[in-house]
């Protein structure tokens, strides 16, 4: 084992990843908590927009995700020069990946939106932000892949200290085209787009160079091309199945959204103002589950499977003990937090109820954050993605249906639905851990051979 092994621990790579994620929501919540002082509709439109933008950054994220893998891998296995390779050649294909699909967006936004029966008024203003956000969203799949690279390596405090920077740039940005001072343009959701876009722009310049700095690694048109292409089989054999999960949950979720609008507009602001309270819940299972899934990658790639095993359980204990403590903080004080986004008394006292159901999802949405990633860091990436689209589609989509709509629940009928699915699923991916199949299934071993 090197010295830099040696260094990597779970709370010096997990508590600036805890930063990092924590900010990155905040630029969305700071999207939504500024929006709502200008228009509880516009919120709803920015909120239908983001559900088709996160299921593009999906397919950007199987180019990121699988590169996180392999980087952490080569290098337990102490092969630097395949790292780089791998490094390379992901940033390349996620530019050119981003660009075609910015063009989808920014062309055929509408289309896709008319899908979702929005009121001509929420139609326009989801337009209008998925036409600059989603335009530009190239920019995001270099940021998602340059930190995965930088994360693998161990430089986690880096990519906290960009997202910091965004962070800030996108507040000043909100606050000057909703509130216009200084006789600034007031542009309401098409000046939050802007904002978003800019802070993206910048972050981007800034983590590449600490890319090169950090790394030391080479960049140029001639290096690219010099470079041995047979590694995107492998970015594909690990990405493709990762990104098949988390396209079953976003357009699973897009379903449900549609759903929920065929409860009204106030049901739809309802959900997006408790998901952004319940983002500060899940985010400490994220923090460590990505934490989680560099220190198995590099154990796996270095053989010691009895470390990786372990690591993962320990991981899965903590992040359980924190959802329940941060849910059960958020309903404790729900009424407050949510009376930061609305006066509505009807949304906050639902937002209060699906809250309260939050304390039951939170602990099963853990087994699958930090179990699932560290199966992707052993190589084991099929399994959680035919299960998660059996659970998805079959119990958090129908019973969705059925109780929130069919049975007149409303959201917490949806909400019910989404305990079921990650409970069912969280207990299954603990079930293929414990089997310890994924071990065989190291990435190592296979690409010497080939």
């Amino acid at each position: 084992m090197n010295t830099d092994q040696k260094k990597l621990s779970l709370f010096a790579l997990t508590w600036p990843i805890f930063i990092e994620t924590l900010l990155y929501m905040v630029m969305g919540n700071a999207d939504t908590l500024m929006l709502s002082q200008y228009s509880d509709h516009s919120v709803a439109a920015v909120g239908v927009a983001n559900q088709i933008i996160a299921m593009i950054i999906v397919m950007f994220n199987f180019i990121a995700l699988a590169t996180a893998v392999l980087v952490a891998q080569y290098l337990g296995a102490e092969r630097k020069q395949h790292a780089v390779e791998v490094s390379l050649i992901s940033i390349a294909v996620n530019f050119l990946f981003g660009l075609v699909l910015s063009s989808v967006l920014f062309f055929f936004g509408k289309p896709i939106l008319y899908t979702m029966k929005l009121s001509n008024h929420l139609l326009t203003e989801a337009n209008d932000y998925l036409m600059i956000v989603g335009g530009f969203l190239f920019i995001q799949a270099l940021i998602m892949t340059i930190g995965a690279i930088l994360k693998s390596y161990g430089f986690t405090r880096e990519t906290m200290y960009v997202t910091i920077g965004m962070n800030i740039l996108n507040v000043i940005g909100n606050y000057l085209f909703i509130f216009g001072p200084f006789d600034f343009p007031v542009l309401g959701v098409k000046g939050v787009a802007i904002s978003t876009t800019v802070s993206r722009l910048i972050g981007l310049i800034v983590i590449f160079s600490l890319l090169l700095k950090r790394t030391k690694m080479p960049f140029s048109l001639s290096v690219l091309r010099s470079l041995p292409f047979h590694h995107i089989r492998d970015l594909l054999k690990i990405g493709i199945p990762s990104a098949g999960e988390h396209l079953a949950y976003n357009t699973a979720q897009m379903l449900i959204t549609y759903f929920i609008t065929w409860l009204g507009a106030e049901a739809l602001t309802t959900r997006v103002y408790t998901q952004n309270i319940m983002m500060f819940v899940f985010v400490f299972g994220i923090a460590i589950s990505q934490g989680t899934q560099i220190l198995v990658g590099h154990l796996v790639g270095a053989g010691r499977y009895t470390e990786a095993y372990t690591r993962c359980l320990k991981s899965l204990r903590s992040a359980i003990v924190i959802s329940i403590t941060m849910a059960s903080i958020s309903f404790i004080f729900s009424r407050q937090l949510l009376s930061l986004f609305t006066d509505n008394e009807q949304i906050i006292e639902t937002g209060r109820l699906l809250l309260l159901l939050t304390i039951v999802l939170e602990p099963g949405r853990s087994f699958n954050l930090v179990i699932i990633s560290s199966l992707r860091a052993a190589g084991d990436v099929k399994f959680p993605v035919y299960m998660g689209i059996l659970s998805m589609w079959g119990v958090s989509v129908a019973i969705s249906y059925f109780l929130g709509i069919e049975a007149g629940l409303g959201l917490i009928g949806v909400w019910i639905s989404f305990i079921a699915d990650e409970w069912l699923r969280g207990l299954l991916m603990l079930w293929r851990w414990r089997s310890k199949v994924w071990i065989r299934k190291s990435l190592i071993p296979s690409i010497e051979t080939a």
